[in-house]
């Protein structure tokens, strides 16, 4: 009880530090008025827009009632269209899960096998190759990866669309986008965690014993190179969403990462800051989950935790 109210406590705190930075930032950047109204908008027009929305006053005084809204529940308003910054948020969030799961559930299916691979078959040429491979995918930046996809599947090939939502091939290029960056990470710390435990005498005796090579992989090596593995899945959650706004702006994915440039390019407040309070929440929930899976593979944690909260 004890370990799950202190992290929390940490997940609380982890909140109020990333809006705080969020609002002073995004205070000091620019002028939403003049982003919004343009500089040709009249000086009446101008007052009239910050003081609606609360801008005239000091900036302590912004903050404090900044807090005050947010603790009782309210995200603000978008400065764009007048709707909720959360219902505007919101509409998005599945359109980026549309691509950023499938690329989770890509990468791992990638970056296990491969690794697996790596690590039984050490300094080989097949190792070698996956390991050069990792290195380029993990070294490249989604950017460049994803105008090279364009290039390769909609210029010269021409059997997938480069950009848009209209259908489900659109998202295609994204996540493979997405998920190859994630796979060589996830490979690297595989084959690493897993040399570790081959290394291991109860490894070595099923392996003399007979055992047939899988189930030596499913039994034996897998759940105890585990805890590393946790460690770097939730680290490619936050590598999946920080991928995700220059994704979607290569392939003009309407998502989150795409209402997060445009909101940032326009001042419209409430909504960068609804949608970093969003991805600090993602992040903090990762790692939650991975604590919890800590505590599943390893039974000196939980009992550990359990001795904390007794």
């Amino acid at each position: 009880m004890t370990f799950l109210v202190v992290r929390l406590a940490r997940a609380l705190l982890t909140i109020l530090i990333v809006v705080s930075f969020a609002f002073v930032v995004l205070r000091l950047s620019g002028d939403p008025a003049l982003a919004i109204l343009t500089n040709e908008a009249p000086p009446e027009a101008l007052l009239a827009f910050r003081q609606s929305w609360g801008l005239d006053e000091p900036i302590l005084v912004q903050y404090f009632n900044y807090l005050r809204t947010i603790f009782s529940g309210d995200l603000g308003m978008s400065m764009r269209d007048g709707r909720d910054a959360f219902t505007v948020v919101a509409e998005r969030i599945p359109i980026t899960l549309a691509i950023t799961v499938p690329a989770l559930m890509l990468s791992i299916m990638i970056g296990v096998t491969a690794g697996i691979c790596a690590a039984f078959n050490p300094n080989s040429r097949l190792d070698r190759s996956i390991m050069l491979g990792a290195v380029a995918g993990f070294t490249v930046p989604s950017f460049v990866l994803g105008l090279l996809l364009v290039l390769v599947f909609s210029v010269w090939f021409g059997v997938l669309p480069s950009g848009g939502a209209q259908r489900w091939t659109n998202a295609i290029l994204p996540i493979v986008t997405l998920g190859v960056g994630s796979a060589a990470t996830l490979a690297r710390y595989t084959r690493a965690a897993l040399l570790e435990v081959l290394d291991r005498p109860y490894v070595r005796t099923a392996s003399a014993k007979g055992v047939p090579w899988w189930q030596t992989i499913l039994c034996h090596a897998l759940p105890n190179a585990a805890i590393p593995m946790v460690t770097i899945l939730g680290f490619l959650v936050g590598q999946l969403i920080a991928g995700a706004v220059v994704v979607e702006n290569v392939f003009s994915w309407p998502g989150v990462g795409r209402l997060l440039v445009a909101s940032v390019a326009s001042r419209d407040l409430a909504v960068v800051q609804c949608l970093l309070f969003f991805v600090a929440a993602t992040m903090i929930a990762a790692n939650i989950a991975t604590d919890i899976l800590y505590s599943l593979f390893d039974p000196r944690l939980r009992a550990s935790a359990n001795r904390g909260g007794a």
